[in-house]
């Protein structure tokens, strides 16, 4: 695997083109300021009407519509969500896009499941920061960086790995390492993360262990402190130096009940629900499923929003942290800016 960093990268690549950067969300808003405040020409396209469009400028970035944004630009980082990208690119980007512009991308998705079928003159590449967008904007600030994962799946020019390797730097990849990977490799793995363990598996194991609780009588506010609150501090540790350093922090009581009960929560069976969602992502079923659901109105996806907005931990939550004045002041997702 080869990893890069600032010293590897050409920023002058990067600051000697325009780039339009499509969407203005999580990573969209990222990535702008970001380039921008790393010497880079940046102009944000949004769809007419786009709430957007005030955040963008009270940023100090130009703020378009997406067709001409995409005119006036060597490189189109297309950040709009998953589901709108194919329809976007057919009817936006395509057109606009001049011959030999490069394309980009923060995730494989449409093109690994080949809704998005780049035309044969534009290098495409992907820079994925690993981590959401509020996170790449915080670290930068603070003169840190995400790692990021680059990958080209088209090289037109010749120049496309040099391409992603600048934008990923300028960005703030190349002060934590920038690691190169193939938009199969990334897309794959990273469906499987969020539904397995990072998103869907954590939420349903906090939902599970809060409702454990409470159905025994105990407290939800205690529910709530021990499975969803201290889980911060669980996983700051691991993220600092990996499950040994979490095991090395906690009591010998926590890490003996670690051992023995873990495995009987996430056993054999478990693991092969795991495999069975792998291979719904590796097969297509998976952004088969997503997809239909988006061209259907997407009515079933906002149902279980709804309901898990609506959970009792979510309820306990949002009453517990008000006593936690400290959460708010250092929030990492602010929604009237980003």
């Amino acid at each position: 695997m080869n990893i890069y960093y600032e010293k590897d990268a050409d920023l002058s690549l990067i600051r000697s083109r325009q780039v339009a950067v499509i969407g203005y969300g999580s990573q969209g808003h990222a990535h702008a300021n970001n380039l921008q405040d790393s010497g880079v020409s940046v102009s944000v396209g949004l769809r007419e009407g786009s709430q957007s469009f005030s955040k963008a400028q009270q940023a100090g970035i130009s703020a378009s519509s997406i067709e001409d944004a995409v005119r006036g630009a060597d490189i189109v980082m297309i950040l709009a969500p998953d589901e709108h990208q194919a329809q976007l690119y057919e009817q936006s980007v395509e057109p606009n896009i001049r011959h030999g512009a490069t394309l980009g991308f923060a995730h494989g998705f449409n093109i690994h499941f080949s809704r998005i079928c780049p035309r044969e003159d534009l290098d495409v590449i992907m820079a994925a920061p690993k981590g959401p967008g509020h996170l790449v904007r915080s670290t930068y600030i603070q003169d840190g960086g995400v790692p990021t994962l680059i990958a080209v799946f088209q090289d037109s020019s010749g120049n496309a790995k040099s391409t992603a390797l600048s934008y990923a730097s300028a960005i703030g990849g190349g002060r934590a390492g920038i690691i190169e990977t193939t938009f199969r490799e990334e897309t794959e793995t990273d469906l499987f993360g969020e539904q397995a363990v990072l998103c869907g598996g954590a939420t349903a194991l906090v939902q599970a262990g809060f409702e454990t609780l409470v159905e025994a009588g105990y407290a939800p506010e205690m529910a709530y402190f021990e499975c969803l609150h201290e889980l911060k501090l669980i996983v700051d540790l691991m993220y600092e130096g990996g499950i040994a350093n979490m095991r090395y922090s906690i009591s010998n009581t926590a890490e003996y009940g670690d051992l023995t009960r873990g495995p009987r929560v996430i056993n054999a069976d478990t693991k092969q629900e795991m495999k069975r969602i792998l291979s719904e992502v590796q097969s297509g079923e998976f952004a088969q499923e997503f997809i239909r659901e988006n061209q259907s109105g997407a009515k079933n996806f906002e149902a279980l929003r709804k309901l898990g907005q609506q959970h009792p931990v979510e309820q306990v939550g949002a009453k517990l942290r008000d006593m936690m004045p400290w959460i708010k002041s250092n929030r990492v997702v602010d929604q009237t800016r980003n």
